[in-house]
């Protein structure tokens, strides 16, 4: 069973899910990534992680056909891009996103990074959408503090953030000095993309030593120090069954004080604000 997170209102949802950037883009591929889907839903790890950028839109039609009629077993969240965050814009965006997902509503849609369209006029659409059953939570991704202190004071018709999606992981650790925690004392759940940083993790020495001492995979030992963390959401990519199986072993890896400080020492916590980080 799969430890899960409380989002606001009550709905809860798997510490574990899967990304979609980059999937569904290439022919070759399809079966295997679709295999892949249909797996990480048998396996309980339901968050399905998207967005209309994802090779503009194939990620999500890829998802469509993989899940067929288990759509209710979904969690499903995808993201509207800043140049289409009008409220029109938004509301186009999303009815396309649910076209190509084929289904009736999203779980959860985000606001893919700040651009220059006026955040009361996307939190205008996301509360239409909501009224509308179209969309049951929002969100946003790429959002430093600033943006979130800016952001809080103008949702209050439409009710606060369930998360913020973030670049998170070993290699990239700045969040822990400000924004995580101004996330968890707010009950904002941080939703952690390329927490293997595209596989660089895999290949460092460190977390290979620990691996090995541990009797895991390196991807494991990565995954697993992210998910140590309360308030945080993965959403590993797994292109392929063995990956998500993978992924899935994660959860049983129990890292000690020394493996922590041992991370700790060679991937070193911020100790001042540093700008937030995207890919």
């Amino acid at each position: 069973m799969i430890p899960t997170l409380e989002l606001p209102g009550g709905d809860r949802i798997p510490v574990l899910g899967v990304g979609t950037w980059n999937m569904g883009e290439t022919r070759s591929r399809r079966a295997e990534e679709m295999a892949a889907l249909q797996m990480a839903v048998d396996l309980g790890m339901t968050v399905v992680d998207t967005a209309e950028m994802y090779g503009s839109g194939a990620a999500e039609t890829l998802i469509a056909e993989a899940v067929g009629s288990r759509r209710n077993e979904l969690f499903l969240v995808s993201k509207v891009l800043p140049h289409n965050a009008t409220k029109r814009g938004t509301l186009a965006a999303c009815e396309a996103s649910l076209r190509r997902l084929k289904t009736d509503r999203l779980d959860m849609y985000l606001l893919h990074w700040r651009g220059s369209v006026p955040l009361p006029e996307t939190l205008e659409a996301f509360e239409r959408l909501r009224r509308e059953g179209k969309i049951r939570h929002w969100g946003v991704s790429n959002f430093d503090v600033d943006d979130m202190e800016e952001l809080i004071p103008l949702a209050t018709a439409v009710g606060g953030p369930s998360t913020n999606q973030v670049l998170y992981n070993l290699m990239r650790r700045g969040i822990e000095h400000d924004l995580l925690p101004w996330c968890r004392t707010r009950g904002i759940s941080v939703m952690a993309y390329s927490p293997l940083e595209q596989g660089a993790l895999v290949r460092h020495a460190t977390v290979r030593a620990i691996a090995g001492r541990v009797k895991a995979t390196p991807a494991q030992v990565a995954l697993a120090w992210v998910l140590r963390q309360p308030g945080i959401v993965a959403i590993p990519k797994a292109g392929d069954v063995e990956h998500v199986r993978e992924n899935l072993g994660a959860l049983a890896i129990a890292l000690t004080h020394e493996d922590v400080a041992k991370l700790d020492d060679t991937f070193r916590p911020p100790v001042r604000k540093t700008p937030l980080e995207m890919i």
